[in-house]
């Protein structure tokens, strides 16, 4: 097996995995990695909880549609083919990102979510 096509394969489906590409993906993957990340950040400093919820879920979202791009980039890349990621592309996935930021936005000022030490005190 050609280790170009494994190697393109991994990063495309963790790429997948971590973009917003799926409609599943954000529930079970990106927000909670999100919310994970703004309960880190708070242990450091509370306020912070929101912003890092809110850079967490565009991190996770960004990373997935690199690694997808970087995958099946690696996997053409064999066979002489190269994928270009045109201004279309990034302007439909910013989008998209922007969307579901939205959403994450509107749970936090719903106060649907907190920090982990207000479920823990409740």
């Amino acid at each position: 097996m050609k280790k170009h096509l494994v190697q393109g394969s991994v990063m495309g489906v963790i790429g997948f995995i971590l973009s917003p590409l799926s409609w599943w993906n954000d529930a079970f993957v990106n927000i909670p990695l999100a919310i994970g990340f703004g309960w880190l950040i708070a242990c450091l400093y509370r306020p912070l909880f929101q912003p890092a919820v809110v850079v967490g879920y565009w991190l996770t979202n960004v990373l997935g549609f690199v690694l997808l791009h970087k995958g099946a980039e690696k996997m053409a890349r064999g066979e002489g083919a190269a994928l270009r990621y045109s201004r279309k592309d990034l302007l439909r996935d910013l989008i998209i990102s922007l969307i579901y930021t939205a959403v994450i936005l509107a749970l936090l000022k719903a106060k649907l979510l907190h920090p982990l030490q207000d479920y823990l005190n409740k």
